[in-house]
């Protein structure tokens, strides 16, 4: 059985990359959302097993502890972390996997999985990207310029990733995303094991 693939999409606060990733969830049933553990309180209208798995900092760093983790990281004063075990079995399985984590998380991920696919998605400019931080009116001056820097970092780290998005049309950038994850599939040793038969015969 051909191993699922791991796909790790990361991008800076504001490029879009969270409703890229819903839109890609809800046209592509073959990929499964990998659901990270955070010790943030929980948004309005998220859902715990759903958004993420809402745990405290206790519980948290016992997980650390005993290596559960593929990946973890803190941001803005939060811990994030994704189930190696979880990550295992879906892969082993043959299904497809996608993890939302930062650039710190995909380095963590490829040490593990250098099979893993990352895709970066970028915005088409800072100023661009500043407008969509406001446009969210949810964030004081203060957290937009913060995230402003925290976005220059991350940029500074699109090489280490597969492909690239340049997220300025959403529904573009949506197919471009779905066209990464169906070459995937289409690679040549992948399909000769899932249609080994087929090719034998009419060589």
């Amino acid at each position: 059985m051909n191993k699922g693939h791991i796909f790790v999409v990361t991008a800076p606060s504001g490029a879009g990359k969270t409703s890229l990733v819903r839109a890609l969830l809800e046209a592509d049933r073959q990929v499964q959302l990998s659901i990270s553990y955070t010790t943030r309180a929980p948004r309005p209208g998220e859902e715990n097993g759903k958004d993420y798995h809402f745990v405290g900092e206790k519980t948290f760093l016992e997980m650390l502890t005993r290596g559960d983790f593929l990946e973890s990281a803190e941001v803005y004063g939060n811990r994030y972390g994704t189930s190696q075990p979880w990550i295992e079995g879906v892969v082993n399985s043959g299904a497809d996997i996608l993890l939302e984590i930062d650039w710190q998380g995909a380095a963590q991920v490829r040490r593990i999985f250098p099979e893993a696919v990352g895709i970066f998605i970028l915005p088409p400019s800072l100023e661009v990207l500043t407008e969509r931080l406001k446009g969210r009116g949810t964030d004081s001056a203060e957290v937009i310029a913060r995230r402003l820097a925290a976005a220059r970092d991350d940029i500074g780290h699109v090489e280490e990733f597969d492909y690239v998005i340049i997220n300025d049309d959403f529904n573009t950038a949506l197919q471009e995303l779905q066209s990464v994850i169906r070459a995937q599939r289409l690679k040549m040793d992948r399909q000769l094991l899932r249609h080994a038969g087929m090719i034998s015969r009419m060589k």
